[in-house]
Order: structure tokens, then C-alpha cells, then sequence
């Protein structure tokens, strides 16, 4: 079995599974025994192939960063998933969950979002769809991802403040879940390969759209299809997952998996869940997460709402266990550098999530023949409050 696929169980190795409560199981039953019928039914694909195309804007350009590039001596292009409408990669899962939630009959939507990029894609899609949409996200993410609160509620999505614990991305979630076992009715479309199988697989299946572009592209632009280096940043790991898929069997390709160190991987302020973690289960699978001796989760910190997260999903924890995926650490400090490096070298303001694949430029060094893609995962406009501190 290929690394990138579960078992029937839901299983990586040992990581997945599907822990619910007992009044989510029919529906998860459901989504096991229809996602991949649905999904790869003809209409079904050319449907999602047409609105990828015409309406997110896909292909996503491959471009080549000369400035970059010579900078750090080497060849680096940026998947520039910052371009597809909404502004990053999770609209590429959203459209499909969402015509998905429509072939299984549901008129509800439930999402959790911490960036608030998940939210906005998910409202997007609901408004397209004709969807009713609630969208619950932590309360301090509403307050330093205001831009995108507005947005989700111009499309017609209710916001819904998640004032518990840290008030972040996990909270978001707890409240999505209580919320989804209130209204068993409706889908919830969770927006990273995380949760109870089958998400972790059909969020990532979703996203394989970004691996199978840039090999595509490669082979256009150098005659290559596999580059040296594939870099991303990893919360809970969509964008990585869909940067990822198509080279895992390939291992001459190195997989850079850079997660969020807040503070320092030591400092108590991180969410560095695989440099940090141990064996868990959180919101429905088990995986690597922060938590204390006793099974307590650890409130995580970074200054990227989008990978301030105690969990990372279970593809990413079995590529690591298997050592197929490298993982690093990227301070806040370092992040915002690179964000602003980017911007004033390239034309281009990256997401703070982005920031810290393109921060990990500076941990090693590079060959000039070397090829390196990083995920360009999305764009920035929603950090200039952060990225102005």
C-alpha cells in the first residue's frame, strides 16, 4: 500500500482512525462508504474540473523567482496557490466538499477556520452552491484576522466567536464538532487533513491538484517533473499534503515539512507538534499532538493563525515516523523577516503561513542545479495588521 493512502480502517501505519462520538457515526459511516464513489463518478469530476478551471482560476502558475533565486544561488519556484480566488489553497478542498455535502443531500454547512482562508473558501462555495453556511473560528482570531471575518459574513456565512480555551484554530474546532452533533443533518467540511477518517484522505485527494500541476509544470519549464525539494508550511497540513502527494514515491524528491516554533521549540510557546508532540487522539483522530504526561492538550502558540494548532494530520505524522518527510522549525521572528524579504525582493506579500516554508531557505545551503518548489500556499493581505506590529 502506498504511504499516501489509509487502510480501510482509516489508518496511516498507526496513525488515523475515527474516533466520534456515537451520534456522529452514521454520518461518518456515510461520507466512508460514498466520498471516493462520489468523487470519481464522471459528472461529479467534470464538474469540479470545470469550476477549478473557471472559477477558482486554476492552474495555479509555477513561477520561477529569479530575485530568490539568486539570492540563495540556486533555482526556486513558488506554486503560487496565493492567486486562486479567495486567495490560497483551501478553496481547492472547499468546492469539493461542498459538491459533495450537495450529492449527499445536505443544505448545512459547518466549518472551523483559524487564518480564516478555510472560512472565507468554505462561504464562497456555500454562496455558489446555495448553501446555508456557519463558520466558528476562536476569538482572537476574529479579532487579527478581521478581514477575512467580514468577507465569510459579505458571502452570508455566519461567524460564530469560539471563546474557550485559547480561543484559536482547536477551539474552533471544538465548537464546530458540539455544533455538527446538535445538527447531524448537515456536513461538516473540515479544511486540513485532520479529524476521524475519511477527511485526512479526502481533504488530501483534493489537494493533490496542487502536486499534480507542478510536476506537469516542471517538465514544461526544465524538462523535469520531480524537483529536488519540495518545501511547505504544516499546521495541520493541507497545503502541504496537496504540495506533497504526487512525489511521496518518489524519494529522490526531499519533502520539507516546516512547522510553526512561536517562540523556540523550547520556549513553551510553540506549535511545533511534531518537532514537540507525542501520540494522542484530538478531534477524532490519533496522531501526534501537544499535550502534557496526562493527556492534557497544551495551548499552542504561533503568529500565523493558520498554524497555530496542537495537531498535525495523520499523513504527515506516518511520513515522518516512516522518515520520508523532513521536519523543521521556524520561529515568529524568522517568519515575519521572510515575509517582508519576499515582498521587497519579489513583488510578492506571502501569507504569514507561507512565511515560514520561505524562512526555512536560510537553514541550509543550497546547490546551484538544485531545483526547489515551495507551496506559495497564500496570500498576505490578511497578515498586514500582523505583519505591521
Amino acid at each position: 500500500m502506498k504511504l499516501i493512502e489509509p487502510n480501510d480502517l482509516g489508518y496511516y501505519g498507526e496513525f488515523g482512525g475515527a474516533f466520534v462520538p456515537e451520534l456522529l457515526l452514521p454520518n461518518i459511516l456515510e461520507l466512508q462508504n460514498q466520498y471516493l464513489i462520489i468523487m470519481y463518478e464522471t459528472d461529479f469530476q467534470e464538474t469540479f474540473q470545470q469550476l477549478l478551471t473557471d472559477y477558482v482560476g486554476r492552474p495555479t502558475p509555477l513561477y520561477y523567482a529569479a530575485n530568490l533565486s539568486k539570492h540563495y544561488n540556486t533555482q526556486i519556484f513558488l506554486k503560487r496557490e496565493d492567486l486562486n480566488h479567495t486567495g490560497a489553497h483551501k478553496i481547492n478542498n472547499a468546492i469539493g466538499q461542498a459538491l459533495l455535502a450537495k450529492r449527499l443531500g445536505k443544505t448545512k454547512i459547518i466549518a472551523e477556520t483559524g487564518a480564516g482562508q478555510h472560512g472565507v473558501a468554505t462561504a464562497t462555495a456555500c454562496a455558489l452552491l446555495g448553501l446555508e453556511c456557519t463558520v466558528y473560528m476562536g476569538a482572537v482570531d476574529i479579532k487579527r484576522q478581521q478581514p477575512n471575518v467580514q468577507r465569510m459574513q459579505m458571502l452570508g456565512a455566519k461567524v460564530v466567536a469560539a471563546n474557550s480555551g485559547s480561543k484559536t484554530l482547536k477551539d474552533a474546532t471544538n465548537e464546530a464538532i458540539r455544533a455538527w452533533i446538535q445538527e447531524p443533518e448537515s456536513h461538516y467540511i473540515i479544511g486540513s487533513v485532520v479529524g476521524p477518517h475519511p477527511y485526512p484522505d479526502m481533504v488530501a485527494r483534493f489537494q493533490s491538484v496542487i502536486s499534480k500541476e507542478i510536476k506537469k509544470q516542471l517538465l514544461q519549464k526544465i524538462g523535469n517533473e520531480n524537483p529536488d525539494y519540495v518545501i511547505a508550511c504544516v499546521g495541520g497540513g493541507s497545503n502541504a499534503i496537496g504540495a506533497f502527494y504526487h512525489f511521496v514515491e518518489n524519494t529522490n524528491t526531499k519533502l520539507i515539512a516546516v512547522e510553526a516554533a512561536g517562540y523556540g521549540v523550547d520556549s513553551g510557546k510553540t506549535a511545533a507538534t511534531l518537532l514537540k508532540g507525542t501520540k494522542g487522539i484530538l478531534h477524532g483522530s490519533l496522531s501526534y499532538l501537544m499535550q502534557t504526561p496526562d493527556g492534557q492538550i497544551v495551548e499552542p502558540h504561533s503568529v500565523s493563525a493558520g498554524l497555530d494548532y496542537p495537531g498535525i494530520g495523520p499523513i504527515h505524522a506516518h511520513l515522518f515516523e516512516q522518515q520520508r518527510m523532513q521536519v523543521a522549525a521556524v520561529t515568529d521572528e524568522e517568519a515575519l523577516k521572510a515575509g517582508f524579504f519576499l515582498s521587497q525582493i519579489e513583488g510578492i506579500i506571502p501569507a504569514l503561513e507561507t512565511a515560514h516554508a520561505l524562512a526555512y531557505l536560510n537553514h541550509q545551503t543550497w546547490k546551484p542545479n538544485e531545483v526547489v518548489v515551495i507551496n506559495l500556499s497564500g496570500r498576505g493581505d490578511k497578515d498586514l495588521n500582523t505583519y505591521q506590529l
